[in-house]
């Protein structure tokens, strides 16, 4: 458990001394969708690489795929694709290689294995033949004395008579890390001086009795060989670095680390009920994201937000921006809670900032089959490109524009039958009539005489413009709400204009 001092500590600062290079890593494991939470941790850790770039630092991707029960293909795969569209690339790792390949640990296993027969050999690590069982009922007996409840050190100074006794039993060891006796302070970049008591940090599994290396090892190993300097990850490893610590210690003195990375651990990111957000909450899938339309832009400046803040008074900004200000030690050690409406009105701003070409372009994937419900011959680029500049300031996601199109490329629009029915109240009929004269005789080169058609429809009915327009919108796009409606009219065209308010017409007699 740790403790903390009664003032906060100063940070610790990112750099390790002149004349060493910053290098971080970002070391997800190939299982299920990527999500928010650990793409929080990769943007972190990339604009701290781009932000120190002048001292020369570099980000390291490694793919952590120790645990073939869980580890598939299919998500490296998806891991290197949301990777590129987040925009992050990297100095070395899978596809781009570098000094330190491989760079998957399911690769590198004879280095573990070699790292852990030298720890074995020096002391710093020992076999421990416990059963499960045994565990167990130690650590019910230690819980039920009020005492830590952490392995208890059984095996640590076993002699060639119990070990012999064992094998004959057939027990198989794992290899566990020999604590040592000593309290352990390191200084946190994001929480400050965190202090660990022995009691607390007890002996701990590094390979199981398959000789399979468990996660506490293969992690600062490779942190270790691959020069690492400083390990920004999540806060709940928190718990875990006093044990690297020490490792990092005993590594150090077998030559194989050079120094001990600095560490700085960002908070968590809660969702629904103040609760952690975990992969399997819905709203936490990446892929998610990707299929409503978010802009990788919008999504990384709201996940920025998640624990840290380019100033008091600004929320949107550029990722070039962020790297340009991002220092670590300005991550808030505070919980940060992820609130998706925020999310789509920063991703809407982002959205309004496109250039209208690239806006365009960026919505293509929900103007074609499957996405778009209408026939591709139906698609007419011409009206696109006139009315992308109206749909570009309504959106919050890209996905929108489907519905907010439709309109223009069905061969009748789609009725939401409350819309019908909200809009078209009694007198509609008569309404429509006279706004479909107006709009006949109307200038369809101006959307600002489309206007004044239906207000002067509306004003023959004693109708402001408001409810005025709500029966020709209804009628003409099958919504209540949508694009500015004259600008529609006007891409739209008069006969087709016309002949759908005729279509409303009949509707209404019928």
């Amino acid at each position: 458990m740790a403790s903390a001092p009664g003032s906060p500590s100063p940070k610790s600062s990112t750099t390790l001394g002149q004349g060493v290079p910053p290098r971080v890593r970002f070391c997800p494991s190939p299982t299920g969708n990527p999500h928010v939470g650990l793409v929080r941790t990769a943007l972190f850790n990339w604009a701290f690489a781009k932000h120190h770039q002048g001292s020369g630092a570099q980000f390291v991707f490694r793919i952590e795929d120790t645990d073939a029960a869980r580890d598939s293909e299919e998500s490296y795969n998806q891991l290197l694709d949301a990777m590129r569209w987040l925009g992050f690339d990297w100095d070395e790792g899978p596809e781009v290689g570098g000094p330190h390949a491989p760079y998957r640990q399911s690769q590198r296993m004879d280095i573990y294995a070699d790292v852990a027969g030298k720890l074995l050999d020096a002391g710093h690590a020992y076999r421990c033949y416990c059963s499960q069982e045994e565990l167990d009922a130690r650590r019910e007996a230690a819980r039920a004395a009020g005492k830590p409840s952490g392995y208890d050190g059984h095996c640590r100074e076993l002699t060639d008579a119990q070990v012999e006794e064992y094998k004959a039993q057939g027990r198989e060891p794992i290899v566990r890390f020999r604590m040592p006796d000593e309290t352990i302070t390191f200084t946190d970049l994001v929480r400050g001086e965190l202090t660990f008591t022995p009691e607390n940090v007890p002996d701990y599994g590094i390979v199981r009795a398959n000789g399979a290396p468990l996660y506490t090892l293969v992690n600062p190993v490779d942190d270790a060989l691959m020069e690492i300097t400083h390990v920004l990850r999540g806060e709940d490893l928190l718990s875990s670095t006093p044990r690297q610590v020490a490792l990092y210690k005993a590594l150090t003195e077998l030559g194989i680390a050079k120094r001990t990375p600095a560490f700085g651990h960002l908070p968590y990111v809660m969702g629904e009920g103040n609760k952690k957000l975990s992969k399997r909450d819905p709203q936490a899938s990446l892929n998610l994201y990707r299929e409503r339309g978010f802009l990788p832009e919008g999504l990384l400046n709201y996940l920025s937000l998640l624990g840290w803040s380019l100033s008091a008074d600004q929320d949107i900004f550029t990722i070039e921006e962020m790297v340009a200000a991002f220092d670590v030690s300005d991550v808030n050690p505070n919980p940060a809670r992820f609130d998706l409406k925020k999310c789509e009105a920063i991703n809407a701003d982002h959205i309004r900032l496109l250039d209208v070409k690239d806006f365009t372009e960026r919505c293509r994937p929900w103007l074609k089959a499957p996405v778009a419900p209408w026939a591709p011959e139906a698609f007419d680029e011409a009206k696109w490109q006139a009315i992308a500049p109206h749909a570009q300031t309504r959106l919050k996601v890209l996905s929108e524009i489907t519905d907010n199109v439709d309109f223009l490329f069905l061969p009748e629009p789609v009725f939401d039958e409350t819309s019908w029915t909200k809009a078209m109240k009694e007198g509609s009929d008569a309404l429509l009539r006279t706004a479909r004269e107006k709009l006949d005789a109307a200038d369809w080169t101006s959307p600002e005489s489309l206007k004044e058609a239906v207000l002067a429809a509306g004003e023959a009915h004693g109708l402001k413009l408001g409810k005025a327009q709500a029966p020709v919108r209804v009628a003409v796009t099958g919504r209540t709400v949508g694009l500015p409606l004259f600008e529609s009219l006007e891409v739209l065209g008069k006969e087709t204009t016309l002949a759908r308010i005729d279509a409303a017409l009949a509707k209404l007699a019928a």
